[in-house]
């Protein structure tokens, strides 16, 4: 075995093993800890990605030696150790984004607590993407619940308590049907290894015994990984938990959290049940009309919308929307454009919402719209930042979501029997996205000739480590905006993996 092959278990551990060692230390140690444990892991996540792209596939790597069906595994191939580099960046630049921040929000002696957190969901978004073993996904599942609920409610007030509790009797809700699923799942197959259950559904399906708790257990995992990604209408916790959080709290929960469950239920599809059986169980349209609607009513709700980290959020019931309409697809092509989205939506509501304060720090700390006026020219990077994330979001070319969008509509264009219905979605959702995005532009950039008091300008030099990771957010979107092919590539290389 080559020492590369061990790097993901490493990686899972080594977030876990910091986060127990935080817990002992001042703040500062704390996020010295965080920040180089985001580093060594992005770079094992790296060293990994280039192994499995160089070897042409996939490798599993058993715990412990204990063969199937007692050990546990974990499954390396492109698409893991792609997205696992890809949730660290993401991870640091948010926690970057807002350090500066969390200080005010947090309390001085809980402010350690918030990089033990930090750590085990690091710790648990990598076991989501790598394992390979269904019941470790659940204890890991429940592992991110409890830290991105403490990710809520550590800034203590009203509004984030009520927050995180809506936020466990959802999250909870969802848990306990995805656990009833993979029980009745191991109850039909005898299996919690991926490969074990995926050779199993293959028999029963074939052997036409067992249809309706078949088809029930996929119901299940889909509904409780749907309403823990927060798919329209299991959304009411939504925003108020990513509205009133901290501001890296709100970019991680929206930007990592949901997309975790959202990368566990497509590897439950092509690696558990199988893309065909899938599809055949008619599942898949109900995810496909559930994504129709969040795409539309969530960007009604944001339109709305009065205060502009609750309009983000919304935006985010509509891009989630956007995932499970490419999943509901039920083809390579509209799958590999949800999985792209994921990568998007990542980059590009972080910036959003770490551009967003800078904006409502120059304003007085409001959030109001009409607070908001001229605060581009208060703090020019959070402008820019802002716009460069709203024009994403739009689907303007040299951006992200531009090619997002361009993805779904040939995916659409490849499905008969859905490409009416995805095609008109796609666009009067674009049109709803101009709308409640481009007039906060307006807003930012409209001239005011008298601020008031807390609403001076802001320099570079007070904000340097803010600005340069607003900088690495617009970079890393214009990436994905104009060097899409090879990351395009990567994905239905790794999709292929998969199956």
């Amino acid at each position: 075995m080559d020492l590369v092959q061990n790097f993901p278990a490493v990686s899972i551990l080594l977030c876990l093993f910091a986060g127990i060692i935080s817990s002992g230390l001042r703040k500062r140690a704390a996020r010295l800890v965080n920040i180089l444990l985001i580093l060594v892991v992005s770079y094992l996540s790296l060293c990994t990605l280039g192994y499995t792209i160089a070897h042409g596939g996939a490798y599993v790597y058993v715990m412990g030696r204990f063969p199937a069906p007692w050990g546990n595994e974990i499954r390396a191939g492109v698409l893991e150790a792609f997205m696992a580099l890809f949730f660290c960046v993401i991870m640091l630049l948010s926690l970057e984004g807002g350090r500066k921040k969390l200080s005010e929000e947090v309390e001085e002696g809980k402010t350690f607590l918030y990089y033990v957190l930090s750590d085990l969901l690091l710790s648990s978004l990598l076991a989501l993407v790598y394992t390979n073993d269904l019941f470790t996904a659940y204890v890991f599942v429940e592992i991110n619940t409890i830290a991105a609920c403490g990710l809520i409610m550590i800034r203590q007030n009203g509004r984030t308590i009520k927050a995180s509790a809506r936020y466990m009797i959802m999250s909870l809700l969802g848990s306990g049907l995805l656990l009833m699923g993979i029980c009745m799942l191991y109850d039909l197959t005898g299996h919690l290894l991926m490969n074990n259950i995926r050779e199993q559904v293959t028999a029963i399906v074939q052997s036409g015994e067992y249809r309706i708790p078949l088809l029930v257990t996929i119901a299940l995992m889909s509904v409780g990984l749907a309403i823990k990604s927060a798919l329209f209408p299991f959304h009411g916790w939504l925003t108020d938990a990513y509205g009133y959080s901290t501001v890296s709290s709100a970019a991680i929960l929206s930007s990592l959290v949901s997309k975790g469950y959202i990368f566990l239920l497509i590897k439950i599809i092509y690696r558990v049940i199988g893309v065909q059986v899938f599809n055949e169980s008619k599942i898949i349209n109900v995810l496909f009309i559930f994504g129709l609607m969040g795409m539309i009513f969530g960007s009604l709700s944001a339109i709305k919308e009065n205060d502009v980290r609750r309009m983000i959020s919304f935006s985010s019931v509509a891009q989630i929307g956007y995932i499970y309409m490419g999943i509901g697809m039920g083809t390579e092509a509209g799958m590999g454009a949800s999985v792209f989205h994921i990568l998007s939506h990542a980059a590009t509501k972080s910036l959003l919402f770490i551009s967003a304060i800078g904006l409502t720090d120059v304003s007085g700390g409001s959030r109001k719209f009409i607070d908001l006026t001229g605060a581009a020219f208060r703090n020019k990077w959070a402008g820019v930042a802002f716009t460069v994330g709203s024009l994403s979001m739009v689907g303007v070319p040299l951006f992200s979501g531009f090619i997002s969008k361009l993805l779904f509509a040939q995916a659409a264009v490849q499905n008969e029997g859905k490409m009416l219905p995805a095609l008109i979605v796609l666009g009067i959702s674009t049109i709803l996205n101009a709308i409640y995005f481009m007039k906060t532009v307006i807003r930012i950039y409209t001239p005011v000739e008298n601020t008031t008091a807390g609403s001076e300008s802001i320099s570079f030099n007070n904000m340097k480590m803010y600005a340069l990771t607003l900088v690495f957010f617009i970079v890393l979107n214009v990436f994905l905006g104009v060097s899409s092919q090879p990351v395009v590539d990567l994905i239905g290389q790794g999709l292929g993996m998969f199956s």
